[in-house]
């Protein structure tokens, strides 16, 4: 199912899509969305690294002599300093390597979601592609019958000319003419409001997209062999539950950060400098400063916040895992439904196939039976109405059971690796 719009055959199309993936302002913000997650990531892995400081400055500072006495005197100083500074959590019990594995499921997940944003843009443009399509078949259809309707018109006016008909009869050619004439504005109008909407999914202006939907097309065939797999291969190849799975991953993580908040932790913290009252003695050996502080901290009690904070952890994952189960029954239900609906679709038009060919037989007998005189007009309008029905039923038909198989690929989860 990769690149499964190839199968189509329809360079037009394939062109489109391949257009859209690379310029859909929603798959190109999902893709946004790929790099935020993977620079989460990467700022939950500096937590492995310590963190360094340097600081300089100049102090100047007078104590209150009389906290020494009565008769005390103010004292005056001033000093420079320069120093560094390290602070180091060791990883103790594995709280930043969990952190660290929540990111990054949760970048495979930003991933498949926006896998899936590409499969639904490639269906979608399909999907309207193959409308726009199935409304100039129509339209073809209709300008078709308007000059075989004309025809007709003509006919029954050189009955009515030759005493042989009535205006009854003009009237009612024209009628059919008429409306089927009234179909084409609608029908142009279709079209163009289809343009417009493709053109936003593949991130062009309108008529460059109409410049390559020229008259000149057919429908792609709608006869493809689908293999639908197991349910099992539904779960490899459908990005929402990749999404869904990545999901669950980073809340099994977040679970266990949230257990060891329990344990404590070890710091190290460290600093080093100079310090003098002139700015010539900061580099003398008697100006060194330093001090270095392991520390392990322990919280024992905080109103049984950390005890909570892991129940909505444990019920957010429940949720997880039922919003996994529930994506796999869903690709499985729509699955099984396109896979139905497809079925059902190619069947219908089989059989709608045969139903115009005996309407063109009836519209054919029809006519040539009144102009004998031998049937009424009225069978006629019969008969065209009918044909044109049918052909455009026949039309519609193809175009639902193309977008039912547009639906069976995106369902299968088509087109990426």
């Amino acid at each position: 199912t990769a690149q499964w719009w190839t199968r189509f055959d329809d360079p037009t199309l394939t062109s489109l899509i391949e257009q859209g993936l690379n310029h859909n302002y929603d798959l190109a913000m999902a893709l946004r969305r790929i790099e935020v997650s993977r620079l989460s990531m990467k700022s939950a892995q500096a937590g492995y690294y310590p963190k360094v400081g340097v600081s300089a400055g100049w102090t100047k500072e007078r104590s209150s002599g009389l906290l020494n006495g009565p008769n005390g005197r103010g004292r005056n100083s001033s000093y420079f300093d320069i120093g560094a500074s390290l602070s180091w959590e060791i990883d103790l019990f594995g709280r930043i390597n969990s952190q660290v594995k929540e990111k990054k499921a949760e970048l495979r997940a930003t991933r498949a979601e926006a896998e899936g944003v590409r499969l639904s843009v490639a269906a979608e443009i399909a999907t309207q592609y193959i409308q726009i399509r199935t409304w100039q078949a129509e339209l073809a259809i209709a300008r078709n019958h308007i000059a075989r309707q004309e025809k007709v018109v003509k006919i029954t006016e050189a009955r009515k000319e030759a005493g042989l008909g009535s205006g009854l009869e003009v009237a009612q050619a024209k009628v059919v003419y008429y409306s089927t004439q009234a179909s084409i504005p609608i029908l142009e109008n279709s079209i163009a409001t289809g343009i417009n909407s493709l053109s936003v999914l593949v991130g062009e202006f309108p008529p460059a997209v109409k410049a390559s939907l020229t008259d000149d097309y057919q429908l792609p065939s709608y006869l493809h062999i689908i293999d639908p797999g197991t349910p099992r291969d539904l779960l490899r190849r459908r990005p929402d539950i990749i999404q869904a799975s990545e999901e669950l991953s980073a809340q099994v993580e977040a679970v266990g950060i949230a257990k060891k908040d329990f344990l404590p932790t070890l710091t190290i913290n460290g600093q080093i400098g100079t310090g003098a009252h002139r700015m010539n003695d900061l580099f003398h050996s008697q100006s060194l400063t330093y001090s270095i502080e392991p520390t392990i901290s322990w919280t024992i009690f905080d109103g049984f916040s950390r005890k909570y904070n892991v129940a909505i952890a444990r019920q957010q994952l429940e949720s997880q895992v039922e919003n996994y189960n529930l994506t796999a029954l869903t690709a499985v239900e729509e699955v099984e439904n396109a896979l139905s609906s497809y079925q059902a679709s190619v069947e219908h038009i089989k059989t709608i196939e045969q139903v115009i060919v005996q309407a063109d037989k009836s519209l054919e007998f029809s006519v040539d039976l009144y102009k004998r005189g031998l049937n009424p007009f009225t069978d006629v309008v019969s008969a065209q109405l009918n044909c044109l029905e049918y052909q455009e039923e026949a039309v519609e038909a193809k175009g639902q059971a193309l977008n039912y198989l547009i639906t069976l690929y995106k369902a299968l989860g088509g087109g990426w690796q």
